[in-house]
């Protein structure tokens, strides 16, 4: 099988370029340097020229507060280049799987997200990201959309990364208390991509939803962050209001995975078990 992935050095795109080792399938793995996603021909030739059968795409424009000064970017990379995709899926045949996010919730409701959910995002990464959803759900083409949120690996920046450095540097911390989500290990979602794609996703198409198991706030994530971590610091409580944004972030985005479990026998670990895994490697780097 021929597997396309874009946004390959990101977090997601490390994660599946590092299961693609031994794989019996063909992956080619690009980033900017090797492909410009906004640029519609460019796409159409090299999803051609590898025969793609699937292109997962792991690309976004993911930094939430420059994305209210720059929409215009972030609509580039986040709905008009997953559109380019989505129409050369269509035009070769393949299965676009799309990478979004929770940020297309407006973060108000008090029960797990169900893919069927009403969408209102409340600032410009969202909008762009759901834009991107509905230019892959107008294309046409076959596809699969997974939702997913608080993102995490060995690679690239992010909050477990932050986290180790700051609670090893200070001797008190502050984080907030009153956003609730559920963090997400890119390792394992990047498992359940490709137990989708070897599945062949018996034409399962539509929208699903992925995180890890359980829920927590960005305070109870950073204290087992910092006790997994071996560190001393005494992180506290407080509220989102004491970190001024650009835009509001969801106070409670956690997602209903219900819908990937079932169809596709998934078995997802709960957030603390894939913590530990990404703690025990960056402490062995």
């Amino acid at each position: 099988m021929n597997i396309l992935v874009t946004g390959a050095n990101g977090q997601l795109g490390n994660e599946i370029r590092r299961r693609s080792v031994g794989c019996s399938h063909h992956f080619t793995f690009t980033d900017v340097a090797e492909l410009d996603i906004t640029d519609a021909a460019a796409v159409l030739e090299m999803a051609s020229n590898t025969k793609a059968e699937f292109i997962i795409n792991c690309a976004a424009y993911t930094n939430v507060d420059k994305a209210e000064d720059d929409e215009q970017t972030a609509h580039l990379i986040n709905c008009t280049a997953t559109a380019n995709l989505a129409a050369a899926a269509k035009q070769v045949g393949a299965t676009l799987i799309h990478v979004s996010t929770d940020y297309v919730f407006d973060g108000c409701g008090c029960t797990p997200y169900t893919e069927e959910a009403a969408v209102a995002p409340t600032g410009a990464y969202g909008r762009t990201k759901l834009a991107g959803e509905q230019a892959v759900a107008e294309s046409g083409c076959k596809h699969i959309i997974i939702r997913t949120a608080w993102l995490y690996s060995p690679f690239g920046r992010n909050f477990v990364k932050t986290m180790r450095t700051l609670t090893a540097e200070r001797e008190h911390l502050q984080v907030v208390f009153d956003q609730v989500g559920s963090p997400t290990y890119a390792g394992d979602l990047a498992d359940a991509i490709l137990h989708i794609v070897e599945g062949g996703t018996r034409e399962a198409y539509g929208t699903y939803h992925y995180s890890n198991e359980g829920v927590c706030s960005w305070y109870d994530f950073a204290k087992e962050i910092c006790e997994m971590s071996g560190n001393a610091c005494e992180i506290r409580p407080c509220h989102s209001n004491e970190f001024p944004s650009k835009v509001a972030r969801p106070h409670y985005s956690v997602l209903d995975k219900t819908k990937i479990k079932t169809t596709f026998g998934i078995s997802i670990p709960h957030w603390k078990e894939s913590l530990a895994v990404c703690i025990k490697e960056l402490n062995e780097q």
